[in-house]
C-alpha cells in the first residue's frame, strides 16, 4: 500500500495518469485515491474524471494504467 497522508489521501503512483476502471471499464485520469472508514473496515476509494467531467468512484483495487 502507498503512504497516507493525515487529511486520508493516498499518495498513489497513477495519480494525474490516464487509468481504466475493470469493474466499469471506464477510463479516465486518477484525480484521488482515499481511504474511508465504514463498519467492516477501512475501504480504499479511487476517484475518476473522464473528460466529460463526471466523476465516478470505485474501489482502488479496480484501477489500472490505460493509454491515452
Amino acid at each position: 500500500m502507498n503512504p497516507v497522508g493525515a487529511d486520508g489521501y493516498e499518495h498513489h503512483p497513477l495519480l494525474a495518469q490516464h487509468v481504466r476502471d475493470v469493474a466499469s471499464r471506464g477510463e479516465g485520469v486518477l484525480v484521488a485515491v482515499t481511504h474511508e472508514l465504514h463498519s467492516h473496515g477501512t475501504v480504499r476509494i479511487a476517484r475518476i474524471r473522464p473528460a466529460s467531467g463526471v466523476e465516478w468512484t470505485t474501489s482502488a483495487e479496480n484501477i489500472r494504467a490505460a493509454r491515452p
